[in-house]
């Protein structure tokens, strides 16, 4: 039998990427890929490091595949074990360790995963970081995360990336373009362009001191394959949001109407500290300039709270000028301490209750401005992509501006784009839909019979209502 592999991911978009190339290494090594679950012979744990939590995440995570096989071999990879190689070895059970440059290495580790004695450690310095390893996600979900770029130039106060991944470095159109095609030849409709920082995607040429190519090439050439029903933008920076780009999606036929902006906070006097590169009426001037150009865009931001001299003065800055801006929905961060970072010796120390009193306001500011942009999309269409899931004989998908959806379980609705008018809201999670007749949009690949299918589900789905 062939020896069986589970794994387990923590953190963002890109790790997920990584993880799903890493698994589609071990297979075509002979390795069986088996839910987490099942006590795998080889357990592997994708690490994060953005805050504190994730690191005791993992020792759980550790401590959880032991439970289930005792004798499962366990490795660590990704930006913890980067940066904390010698701290993870001291959790008992932890077989390997592979810092940055190690990590698509895995299959090469794996001719002998009996446990070990002592913790196997291979790490290097993040300076011998500097290629760039394609990476795409399938099978976990119908969307598929690309990995366009990796690393970071931008030296925030409060950020261990740079650290646990190295210098900017990007893919070149030419190899996206080719990954892209195979994505959309094992069924995937729906591509988000992901990094750690995607705005300063390009191949840097070092006589001319530019970027050959930028991310405003890249998603020009993608529009015009037509394999792929929607590419979305990941989390980019506001400072690198530029017109250009906007005004392309903004007419684009593959590009969502969907955006992620960092703010981490409101206040100047913050984002000065975090070293950050825009300030709130910059900040500002990108959220107008989305919402003339698409009026039902939806944006996504990022907020820190508690950071070290956030002052109440300087936190409710931060919450106006969010209650004030026309954003959707925000992903909110408690500051923790991160050793080897500038911030760790700032003072100014907010005090941890107060950290989490700042952050229960905006998780519930986040909620209210959510169910408002769902309420306000009621009454009209929109193209989703439904997984192939289901709960409670539903099946869940996405508009192309981010608004969960949900329908009756109907097989022949999946991973095809429906035409659905979004009805009633549930003031929760989601957007009871009904399905438009003749509503198939982007016919991309679907051949003739496909589309029969679906007509005859459209029309009996109006029929029963």
């Amino acid at each position: 039998m062939k020896p069986t592999v589970a794994f387990h991911t923590l953190g963002c978009k890109l790790n997920f990427a990584e993880t799903s190339a890493i698994g589609m290494q071990l297979k075509q090594a002979g390795f069986q890929k088996t839910d987490f679950e099942a006590g795998a012979d080889v357990v592997v744990i994708n690490t994060c490091s953005v805050t504190e939590n994730a690191n005791r995440e993992c020792r759980l995570i550790v401590r959880r595949a032991l439970q289930k096989n005792p004798e499962s071999f366990i490795a660590i990879i990704g930006c913890y074990a980067q940066l904390k190689p010698e701290e993870i070895s001291a959790i008992e059970g932890v077989d390997l360790i592979l810092g940055a440059t190690e990590k698509f290495n895995l299959s090469g580790y794996l001719n002998d995963f009996s446990k070990r004695k002592n913790t196997e450690i291979h790490s290097c310095t993040i300076g011998d970081s500097n290629l760039f390893t394609p990476a795409y996600s399938f099978g976990d979900r119908k969307r598929t995360f690309l990995k366009v770029q990796d690393g970071c130039n931008y030296p925030c106060t409060y950020c261990t990336i740079p650290l646990a991944r190295g210098s900017s470095r990007s893919a070149t159109i030419e190899d996206i373009c080719k990954q892209v095609e195979e994505i959309a030849a094992k069924g995937s409709k729906e591509i988000v362009l992901t990094g750690v920082n995607i705005g300063d995607f390009g191949i840097y040429d070092g006589s001319t001191q530019k970027h050959v190519s930028s991310f405003y090439n890249l998603i020009q050439k993608l529009d015009s394959n037509r394999n792929i029903e929607r590419f979305r933008i990941s989390s980019i920076e506001p400072n690198l949001l530029t017109n250009e780009i906007i005004d392309f999606v903004s007419t684009s036929e593959r590009f969502a109407p969907h955006f992620h902006l960092p703010l981490q906070s409101g206040s100047d006097k913050i984002l000065r500290l975090m070293r950050r590169r825009y300030n709130s009426d910059l900040y500002k001037e990108r959220i107008s300039k989305i919402k003339e150009t698409m009026p039902h865009a939806c944006i996504g931001a990022d907020v820190i709270v508690g950071f070290p001299g956030e002052t109440e003065k300087d936190f409710l800055e931060t919450y106006n000028f969010l209650n004030d801006s026309d954003v959707t929905y925000l992903h909110v961060f408690t500051y923790s301490e991160r050793e080897n970072t500038e911030a760790f010796n700032f003072e100014g120390v907010v005090d941890y209750s107060e950290r989490k009193k700042r952050n229960k306001m905006l998780r519930i500011l986040s909620e209210k401005k959510r169910q408002y942009f769902y309420r306000s999309n009621l009454g009209k269409n929109f193209i989703v992509l439904f997984e192939d899931d289901s709960h409670d004989g539903y099946m869940y998908g996405y508009t192309e501006n981010y608004i969960k959806v949900r329908l009756p379980y109907d097989i022949s609705l999946i991973n095809i784009p429906v035409n659905v008018r979004l009805e009633e809201f549930d003031g929760s999670l989601f957007v009871d839909a009904s399905v438009m007749v003749g509503g198939l949009v982007g016919f991309g690949g679907i051949i003739k019979e496909d589309l029969e299918i679906f007509l005859l589900a459209a029309i009996k789905t109006n029929l029963l209502r």
